[in-house]
């Protein structure tokens, strides 16, 4: 098998694309949905979300001596076969 190196007749190499102006054609299309977020009607959520903290660990603490207790039922087979499901290729 030949792997050809060279371009086939009437075919111009690509040219650099600028990557700032590339990146900015991206992001375009993106702030309109954003600006859609930005309502006044969806302020104080977004406010009391940001204001949120990104993991509850008094939560995951009281969870996790549960655990240690036996007070929370835990089924690491079933865990595997959600894990599997969700993120496997079985339907």
């Amino acid at each position: 098998m030949r792997i050809a190196t060279g371009l086939a007749a009437g075919v111009a190499p690509a040219r650099p694309v600028d990557s700032a102006a590339a990146e900015a054609a991206e992001a375009a299309p993106a702030a309109a949905p954003q600006a859609a977020l930005q309502s006044a009607v969806l302020q104080p959520a977004l406010a009391a979300l940001r204001a949120m903290p990104e993991i509850d660990h008094d939560k995951v603490a009281a969870l996790r001596d549960a655990l240690a207790k036996g007070e929370l039922p835990f089924d690491p087979a079933k865990l595997a076969g959600l894990i599997q499901r969700f993120h496997g290729s079985e339907p």
